[in-house]
């Protein structure tokens, strides 16, 4: 299945702000299908525009419906997200679980109700499946964009084609085992002459305890030169105290 076949219809959404942060969200994970069934907000919404920072485009080629029933004839699969209990006979899965519906090469819809009331049951006729996000039973109602992001989150994590390789841009080299060997020998120095490491019987097992920590914490380069500057500079206070 390919995230160019997944369908976001929107039925009479009441808040051009939330439109505007659903196109933000279908952008964030590469879904650029945006479906509207009777805005209640009026359309174009210029609120919606303010919202939805860099994904106008999304909302430039969303499609305007006057019934349900049009928005979905296309459609080869359709979910429809709601969080309460209805008294239909249909499927109800969580949302962790709705992706593993998917065929391939099925063309997908995810239905969303208006904000204050979701989804009719006459709407809801038209699903496949009821999908349903786990939340705190006594307050289970989302917020429609943050509904939208979940389910465009899962959509994008089981069938983008892409390898995403997370790296920090630090620059500084991890610091070799011979630079921290030498920073512990000046520690280790600074605390005999302070008397730190006393009773001798305890001697070697507190040195044995610094080497841990700090061979531990897998320092830079530049960790190591900036732990230098501290104990040097809190080392040179202590002298003139």
């Amino acid at each position: 299945m390919s995230l160019k076949k997944s369908y976001f219809i929107l039925c009479r959404p009441q808040l051009g702000e939330n439109i505007g942060f659903v196109a933000r969200a279908l952008k964030n994970f590469s879904i650029s299908n945006l479906r509207i069934v009777k805005p209640r907000c009026g359309w174009p919404n210029q609120k919606a525009i303010v919202t939805s920072v860099g994904a106008k485009d999304i909302l430039q080629s969303t499609k305007i419906y006057n019934s349900t029933e049009d928005s979905i004839g296309d459609l080869d699969v359709l979910f429809a997200a709601t969080s309460r209990f209805r008294n239909v006979n249909k499927k109800v899965i969580s949302i962790k679980d709705f992706s593993k519906k998917i065929k391939k090469n099925q063309k997908i819809g995810i239905i969303f109700g208006p904000e204050s009331s979701g989804l009719s049951n006459d709407e809801l006729n038209y699903a496949d499946y009821l999908v349903t996000i786990p939340t705190n039973k006594n307050f289970s109602s989302l917020n429609l964009s943050h509904s939208v992001i979940l389910f465009c989150f899962q959509l994008f994590q089981n069938f983008s084609n892409k390898k995403f390789k997370f790296s920090t841009g630090y620059r500084s080299s991890l610091a070799s085992k011979s630079e921290v060997n030498k920073f512990l020998a000046f520690i280790i120095k600074g605390l005999d002459n302070k008397g730190f490491l006393q009773p001798d019987h305890k001697r070697q097992s507190m040195i044995r305890n610094i080497h841990n920590i700090f061979h531990r914490l897998n320092l830079s380069e530049q960790e190591i030169r900036i732990l230098l500057g501290i104990f040097t500079t809190l080392n040179g206070l202590n002298n003139k105290s």
